[in-house]
């Protein structure tokens, strides 16, 4: 049977925690917002006043948002009768062992323990756990902003039980998420490593004086961040086979996609070549405030959401035959 989640307890109100915290009481969660920060009442209060025209624009209805979120300095209160956590503390294994160990003795027996860990897997600050409360420890890894971002890396750890992994599931689509289990702990999970990949390579091709960082970012915001933002890297290659897909692009050009695979550039990014880097990223945006590059970042990013949601509304009321008439 479907678990049912009625109240949520977000430990840790960063940029993360506090998107966390808008978008469950947005979807009718009552939120319970711990952390030792002394401007915690402000933060929240900005937080949920920032992002409530987003969650409104995906059709959420805030009426009533700030009455469904509270908060408390003191963890185990907020997570005492909590059908979930969600936690986004620091990203250091020690930090996250003593306050999962606490969260596994303050939290109700059937709540699901969930890490916004970034890189850390949910093993390596569960080891000392009883098997008990590391079954339902597991990474629910969101991309910055949570609220707008659908994706969720879902990934259990070594002693995480499967109902546990469901129940996560459920979860996160409950609040119209996009979970992704991924079977295998790996640092950095799947996301942030192709990101890092991609990040390595932009890093190389400014240091090498090949592109400058703005006009990299345009290489990628008109070319490779419009196609998988529709299509995801192995559909695009899939694609870009012509009616042979994806074995015709590998038999084709696998060869020259290797050569460039060993091609790869390493970034020397001794101090010099940091603050070299550093100074030409400045440059060029360094002058916009960094309230307006974020409020430009979502604003944008609400308009792809809309135009995916407009296509895959089209392609469900189209049919075969209107298809090839256009």
């Amino acid at each position: 049977m479907t678990r049912e989640f009625h109240t949520a307890a977000v430990i840790g109100a960063g940029t993360i925690g506090l998107s966390w915290a808008a978008l469950f009481a947005a979807h009718g969660l009552t939120v319970r917002v711990s952390d030792p920060r002394p401007d915690l009442a402000e933060a929240v209060s900005q937080a949920l006043a920032q992002y409530s025209p987003h969650l409104a624009a995906r059709g959420l209805d805030v009426t009533g948002l700030a009455d469904r979120v509270h908060i408390t300095a003191d963890a185990a209160e907020a997570v005492r009768d909590a059908d979930v956590v969600q936690e986004n503390g620091p990203e250091r294994v020690e930090f996250k062992k003593d306050l999962f160990a606490a969260l596994a003795r303050q939290a109700p027996g059937h709540a699901l323990l969930l890490s916004s860990s970034s890189a850390i897997p949910s093993s390596a600050f569960t080891r000392e756990l009883a098997d008990e409360a590391a079954a339902r420890v597991l990474i629910g890894h969101p991309f910055n902003p949570p609220h707008l971002v659908p994706l969720v890396e879902v990934v259990p750890g070594e002693r995480t039980g499967e109902d546990a992994v469901q129940a996560a599931v459920d979860f996160y689509a409950s609040v119209g998420r996009t979970p992704v289990v991924e079977r295998k702990e790996i640092p950095g999970f799947v996301g942030n490593r192709l990101q890092n990949a991609l990040s390595r390579e932009a890093v190389y091709l400014v240091e090498q004086g090949v592109v400058s960082p703005e006009d990299l970012d345009k290489v990628m915001t008109n070319s490779l961040g419009l196609r998988w933002a529709t299509v995801g890297p192995f559909l695009g290659s899939h694609l870009g086979g012509g009616p042979g897909g994806y074995r015709h692009l590998v038999e084709h050009i696998g060869a020259s996609m290797q050569q460039m695979w060993d091609g790869l550039g390493r970034p020397a990014q001794g101090a010099d070549e940091q603050e070299r880097l550093i100074a030409a990223v400045e440059r060029a945006y360094g002058s916009t405030a960094y309230s307006e590059l974020a409020e430009t970042r979502d604003r944008r990013q609400l308009a792809v959401l809309d135009a995916l949601d407009a296509a895959t509304r089209n392609a469900r009321t189209t049919t075969p035959e209107q298809e090839e008439e256009n």
